[in-house]
């Protein structure tokens, strides 16, 4: 049976739309979000779970599939169907994505991608063609063609050459396709301009596609710029054909683009948030390693109607989360596809009824639209500065204290210093964001490989530390190893966090007590797949002598107007000696004088993720890699404006330095 879609009735209100589309493998209602099966499995479920929750289409990969098990495999088993035993559709994606994650190992010419197998290490050569013919050995009810992703806000000159290639590639694929009940989606992109999005729609809807995805976005962008752009490409493209829009997102990004008229969603969200011990409810989002959980006998979400919520309460999924049992994060797993699902379900109901304007609103509110903003901002506002923590004196002779901040978190304040470590939301939630998601460290760990090496300057009360240590300890079996080195030269901070009452007080489970205490004991940690050693001592001495070079950084000492000396150029040069190649650093300082300083050490510095009280912060790499948004133009215009743009120990060319470097549009 050939793929065909069936546009329904529309919202009158939204560009929401009803549909269906029948494939050989059975038919699908719209709109739709599909689990991602990256490498012809859904982390941690069986295709009978799968079934049991209603999922209408699952998602692979053709850049994972293709390095393992690979083109014969897949042909002499029988395509991926037999192989996972899953009998519904299945999408393959292109492998575009991944390439483009690739940055560092890969080399993209007209004929394709170059690049290095994480598996074998043998240079592979993925064309229009050759993924075409992957995912024809897959036997996928649709396939992507290859597209060239970049980051969303690249300049208008990469990103229109960039689209045009796409184009070029996309009628390639098409010529490529040779099964004609396999359907062949064609991929949007543009980045954020409109003239650009306007004339990939125009020319991609010229040409027999069955289907058209959004791409290029959730890399960069922000929320308001993201749903500008998917609504102006969803209204050019060809009503009688489905929409998708790939890699996003959360509850409320799902509800919001279906009110723009997308048919089709996938994102590893709900699965990777469920292995890190956090449930979507119909109230927000829950964070079952909190110890609030650890004596609750209430159900994770009493609304919702999955077999994790009839069966099991919060105080038994907090023992699963914290004993580090597989079976927490597949009840998580369960529950959070099914409230996705359940989402999809509800959605297409008041299409149906006409309300689903009404029906987007009210379900905001409930789960709180900003549930991934602590700022609380509307979509493209910036948000007023929240105020700092306002700790009553510290006692007389007391340096270190736990203060609550101005959200109520927990933390601790350095009172010779006079600042508050993680001042607005706390160490739990800033260090999980800035840090540990914003450097993707569990992906990172996924797969053999030696030890990732994670620098931890500015070890304080040990929030960024603990917070890699929960994210390695949540990845799946088989990962890589975790080494984690602390630089600290007052360890008073952690002293008061690893006593009874300051454990406590912080939060921290007796298994994040029993690591910190042994790091500040014997100066080192060790469990399997773990280790964390301290550096005490001042942090550039100590840098200057690590035998280890570090793959990721998180800088976080104490401000520069504290601790200048950490904020140099030169003091950025010393850490550049002692990281491996294509090294990432992320810090919460967005000081046009620390990118400078990063700058002229060597590092290509970008837009970092928000972090909460932070509308971002900033990312750095070392060649040849570079940051997902790269200051550009704009940035070195500001810099030249500003009153303050270089560190102390700047050279007298600075500017010229900095301007002549490659990530601004010259060759240095």
């Amino acid at each position: 049976m050939p793929f065909h879609f069936t546009p329904g009735v529309r919202d009158p209100e939204t560009g929401a739309r009803r549909g269906a589309f029948t494939t050989p493998h059975g038919r699908v209602e719209t709109p739709a979000f599909m689990p991602v099966g990256t490498r012809g499995s859904v982390t941690g479920l069986t295709p009978d779970d799968l079934r049991s929750l209603g999922v209408g289409i699952v998602l692979a990969n053709t850049y994972h599939l293709l390095l393992r098990p690979g083109l014969d495999a897949m042909r002499r088993l029988g395509g991926l169907h037999r192989f996972m035993g899953w009998d519904g559709p299945i999408l393959t994606d292109s492998g575009g994505f991944q390439i483009f994650s690739l940055a560092a190992e890969r080399t993209i010419t007209e004929e394709g991608a170059r690049f290095q197998s994480y598996v074998d290490c043998s240079y592979q050569l993925l064309t229009p063609e050759s993924s075409i013919a992957m995912q024809e050995a897959i036997g996928s009810d649709v396939m992507m063609v290859l597209d060239i992703c970049l980051p969303s806000t690249a300049g208008e000159v990469e990103v229109r050459a960039a689209m045009e290639r796409t184009h070029r590639w996309a009628l390639r694929s098409l010529a490529a396709r040779s099964n004609g009940e396999q359907a062949l989606f064609a991929i949007v992109q543009g980045g954020l301009s409109p003239s650009l999005r306007a004339e990939s729609a125009g020319f991609l809807s010229q040409h027999p596609f069955d289907g058209f995805a959004i791409g290029g976005l959730a890399v960069g962008d922000t929320r308001a710029e993201r749903f500008d752009v998917v609504g102006l490409a969803a209204g050019l493209l060809p009503p009688d054909r489905p929409r998708y829009l790939m890699g996003v997102g959360t509850p409320p990004d799902l509800l919001e683009a279906i009110a723009h008229g997308v048919d089709m969603f996938d994102c590893i969200i709900p699965t990777t948030l469920a292995w890190q011990g956090t449930a979507f409810t119909g109230s927000g989002r829950v964070r079952l390693t909190r110890s609030e959980h650890k004596l609750s006998g209430a159900p994770l979400d009493p609304a919702c109607g999955c077999s994790t919520c009839q069966r099991h309460d919060r105080g038994y999924l907090h023992h699963l989360m914290k004993c580090r049992e597989p079976l927490g994060p597949r009840l998580l797993s369960i529950h959070n596809l099914h409230h996705y699902l359940e989402l999809m379900r509800s959605a297409r109901a008041a299409i149906e009824a006409g309300r689903y304007g009404a029906f987007m609103r009210e379900t905001m509110v409930a789960i709180d639209r900003h549930e991934h903003d602590a700022s609380g901002r509307a979509p493209g506002r910036r948000a007023s500065p929240a105020p700092p923590a306002s700790p009553s004196p510290a006692e007389p002779g007391v340096r270190f204290e736990i203060v609550a901040t101005s959200s109520g978190a927990p933390s601790v304040r350095d009172a010779e210093a006079g600042e508050v470590m993680h001042p607005v939301i706390g160490a739990e939630v800033e260090s999980e964001r800035l840090y540990v998601a914003q450097s993707r460290l569990a992906e990172r760990l996924l797969g053999p490989g030696p030890a990732l090496v994670l620098f931890d300057v500015g070890l304080g009360a040990a929030g960024n530390a603990l917070a890699a240590i929960r994210g390695a300890r949540a990845a799946p079996p088989g990962r890589r190893p975790l080494a984690l080195v602390s630089f600290e030269r007052e360890l008073g901070a952690l002293t008061l966090a690893c006593s009874d009452e300051g454990a406590r007080r912080l939060g921290w489970s007796a298994e994040e007590a029993a690591a910190a205490r042994a790091l500040l004991r014997d100066g080192r940690h060790e469990e399997p797949g773990l280790t964390w050693e301290l550096r005490s001592g001042d942090a550039l001495e100590r840098l200057d002598a690590e035998p280890l070079r570090a793959d990721l950084v998180y800088w976080d000492p104490f401000s520069p107007k504290v601790n200048g000396p950490l904020w140099t150029a030169g003091a950025f040069a010393r850490l550049a000696a002692r990281c491996a190649p294509g090294a990432t650093l992320f810090t919460y300082s967005t000081a046009t004088s620390v990118r400078a300083a990063l700058l002229l050490a060597g590092f290509a510095v970008g837009h970092g993720d928000a972090s909460g009280p932070k509308e971002e912060t900033t990312a750095a790499a070392l060649p040849p890699a570079l940051p997902a948004r790269p200051l550009d133009a704009r940035w070195l215009t500001r810099l030249r404006r500003s009153s303050a743009p270089f560190p102390a120990d700047a050279p007298g060319d600075a500017l010229q330095r900095i301007a002549a470097m490659k990530q601004f549009g010259k060759v240095s």
